[in-house]
């Protein structure tokens, strides 16, 4: 067996990631099934829950987003009245809150997250996860040039 080259498409960092990341959402959109919730949708809850309301662009920011994909993820959540989408006191800024019936939601779901969660660390193992975190973390710098 032969090692990769730069220049193979086997060794390609974009197209690996992607590759896990898909994989990896499909395990989580399994899991939250159940509540009828995707991965990106428990993402923007728990944000959401984390921070309290925020301006679309900071949200878009805190979840690496452009406002474009961020608005669209917001819809169905807005159909469903789980968050709100307000406007800020000079009506220029829309903010983005979690509604009673959003909390709710989230927490249903953070059983169903939390094992999922679980079960991937205990697969790869505590050390390999939090190493796996780590170098998740330098990567998304490393591509912002950071």
């Amino acid at each position: 067996m032969t090692k990769p080259t730069l220049l193979d498409p086997a060794s390609c960092t974009c197209a690996n990631l992607r590759m896990a990341a898909r994989t990896v959402t499909q395990a989580y959109d399994e899991a939250l099934r159940p509540y009828g919730l995707k991965t990106t949708q428990f993402t923007l809850l728990a944000t959401l829950s984390e921070c309290g309301d925020l301006p679309l662009t900071k949200l878009a920011q805190a979840l690496g987003l452009d406002r474009t994909t961020l608005t669209r993820n917001l819809k169905p959540l807005i159909a469903k009245a789980w968050i709100a989408d307000s406007r800020d006191e000079d009506h220029r800024v829309r903010l983005i809150g979690l509604t009673p019936a959003g909390k709710r939601m989230l927490g249903l779901a953070l059983p169903l997250w939390r094992a999922a969660q679980s079960g991937l660390a205990e697969n790869l193992g505590s050390k390999r996860w939090s190493r796996l975190l780590g170098d998740l973390s330098k990567t998304r710098a490393a591509a912002q040039g950071r």
